[in-house]
Order: C-alpha cells, then structure tokens, then sequence
C-alpha cells in the first residue's frame, strides 16, 4: 500500500508537469519550449524514482538515472542545434 506521504508527493509532481506542459504547448518561443520539455522531463524522473520508493523496487530506480542521462544529452543536443552549432 502507498504511504499518504508518497501520494501527496505524486500529486505534487503532477501539477508540476501539467504547468511544464502548458509551457511547452503555449511558450512565446522555442527556448521557452525547450526549457519546459527539459523541466518535465525532470518531473517524469522524480515521479520515477518515487514510485521506486512507494514500491521499494530498484529498478524504477535505475531506470530513472538512465533516463536523466538521456533527457540531459538530449536538452544539450538541442541547444546546441538551436545556437547553431550542429547543421
């Protein structure tokens, strides 16, 4: 059974990403999207990582680090691509 303490901490993380979700879809420009996408990928790992606590599994665990990694080689792929750096 989940601990309240999880639950109110998951809910939480849900008003944070749907908030990083209206900056992707109605930000002014491109950056402020790539600062939102950057931002709720960083929500999806904290959502991961409490649900590996809720469940005491480690792999949810780990599979949040790996994607961090990537969600982190990706926001610099792109702000790369957008100081035009990669052609």
């Amino acid at each position: 059974m989940i601990v309240e303490s999880f639950f109110y901490s998951a809910l939480v993380v849900m008003i944070g990403a749907f908030f990083a979700l209206l900056r992707v879809f109605f930000g002014p420009s491109v950056p402020d999207r790539v600062v939102g996408v950057d931002t709720l990928n960083t929500l999806i790992v904290a959502g991961m990582v409490l649900l590996g606590a809720a469940y005491d599994r480690t792999i949810y665990i780990d599979i949040a680090i790996v994607y961090a990694l990537l969600s982190y080689i990706g926001t610099l792929a792109i702000a790369r691509y957008l100081q035009g750096g990669l052609e």
